[in-house]
This record gives structure tokens, C-alpha cells and sequence, in this order.
């Protein structure tokens, strides 16, 4: 072994340059001037987490125009008629169990009863928004809306 043959396990670091060539020159890697290029500098975080925790609104596809309203279950007062008997309650649970509404998203709907066909029996209905010309049907027949 001789003095001139030895070679380094790590080889020599290179002195960093200072100035526009260097790596960490000038700005030393923070950007240009204010609160941030600071030794100390503090903005504060907690802002930005909490932005960043809102979900982006990402539109609502083709049509901007449509509601964000659930859409209501319509059942024809027909249709009730030929389902209930006579005396029957009319609810979202009875609409369910009877087939004329399906369940949405694992809950009852909204259900509108609206005045298409005609109605023989004296029903109450409860729970249920109903249009003008159904209400005028079930008072006729007798039933109740509660």
C-alpha cells in the first residue's frame, strides 16, 4: 500500500457556490421577499387546514339547473283506490309495504298524492302532501288529512 494508490470511502464534498449559480444561493430557496423569505417566519396554518377540509364544488354536471332538492314520490289518487280498503290508513310506510313507492337511499320519500282517477273508499292520510284536486276527492269521500 502506498500513499499515492489510496482512494476515499466517501468522496469530497463540494462547497456549496453562493450567488445566482449556486444551489441554495440568493434566496436560499424561499422564493423572493416578505413574511416568508423571514428567519422566524410564521403564517398561519390552522386557515388553510380548514379550507382544505371544504370539499372542492365540482358542479353538478350537464345541467347546473337542476335541484338539489330530493325529488318527491308521486302516487295517483287512482292508484290508492284500487290498493286500500275502506277505512285504511294512508301513509309512507303503507304506501311502501303495498308497492306504490319505493324506498330512496334506505328512507321513506317525500310522497305527493296527486288527484289522477277517482276515489270510492273513506281513507286518512297522514304524513303525505296533498295537491288541491286530491284533497277536494278525499273530503268527498269522506276521509281525513292530517
Amino acid at each position: 500500500m502506498q500513499s499515492h494508490t489510496l482512494k476515499r470511502t466517501h468522496k469530497n464534498k463540494k462547497s456549496k457556490t453562493v450567488g445566482r449559480g449556486g444551489t441554495r444561493g440568493k434566496t436560499a430557496g424561499r422564493g423572493t421577499k416578505g413574511q416568508n423569505a423571514r428567519a422566524g417566519h410564521k403564517k398561519r396554518p390552522e386557515l388553510r387546514d380548514f379550507i382544505k377540509r371544504i370539499p372542492k364544488l365540482r358542479g353538478r354536471g350537464k345541467n347546473i339547473n337542476t335541484s338539489i332538492q330530493t325529488k318527491m314520490s308521486i302516487v295517483n289518487i287512482g292508484k290508492i283506490n284500487a290498493l286500500f280498503k275502506n277505512g285504511d290508513v294512508v301513509d309512507a310506510k303503507s304506501l311502501i309495504a303495498s308497492g306504490a313507492v319505493a324506498m330512496k337511499k334506505g328512507s321513506a320519500p317525500v310522497i305527493k298524492i296527486l288527484g289522477t282517477g277517482t276515489l270510492d273508499k273513506k281513507l286518512s292520510f297522514s304524513g303525505c302532501l296533498v295537491s288541491e284536486s286530491a284533497r277536494s276527492m278525499i273530503e268527498k269521500a269522506g276521509g281525513t288529512i292530517a
